[in-house]
């Protein structure tokens, strides 16, 4: 087996095991720290499914832009919650998959129900398959996101262990 082999292998055990947060800061992670125009969301799923099947987990895809203010406030309300981010992190894995001029992705989006507003929620078991479609603004409170609304989201749909 190769050298290059072997780490990949080892590297994907790990990261089975390892919050998405990490990911976010490690340049060598498969998935995108942010809404990327440029990234393959197909890919990136597949990777997201690998990792979720392997952890247990299940695969939270968060549509959205750089461009996108609420998504920025979902940065910062996780950031600011971290009971709420530890609770995610435990239970998902976040894939962001950018819709913008510069690329609406809409041969990936088409396989999902339609979305209304950004950022939004498609819940996926770790084999695929859609489990929920979430319109992100039942889960606002004034300028911001609710704790409670949220962490009712991310119970509701995390894996039964």
């Amino acid at each position: 087996m190769s050298l290059f082999r072997a780490s990949r292998r080892r590297f994907l055990a790990i990261a089975a095991y390892v919050p998405l947060a990490a990911f976010a800061a490690d340049p060598t992670s498969p998935l995108p720290a942010d809404f990327d125009p440029a990234r393959d969301p197909a890919r990136d799923l597949e990777a997201a499914l690998r990792i979720a099947h392997a952890a247990g987990r299940r695969v939270v895809v968060e549509v959205g832009g750089e461009w996108c203010s609420w998504c920025r406030v979902l940065d910062r309300f996780f950031e600011a919650n971290p009971d709420l981010k530890r609770y995610r992190d435990a239970n998902y894995i976040w894939l962001r998959v950018n819709w913008s001029t510069e690329n609406r992705n809409e041969a990936f989006l088409r396989r999902y129900p339609q979305v209304a507003g950004y950022p939004h929620f498609f819940v996926l078991d770790a084999g695929g398959r859609l489990l929920h479609s979430q319109d992100t603004s039942q889960l606002e409170a004034k300028k911001d996101y609710d704790a409670a609304a949220m962490r009712a989201f991310l119970v509701k749909w995390a894996p039964n262990r």
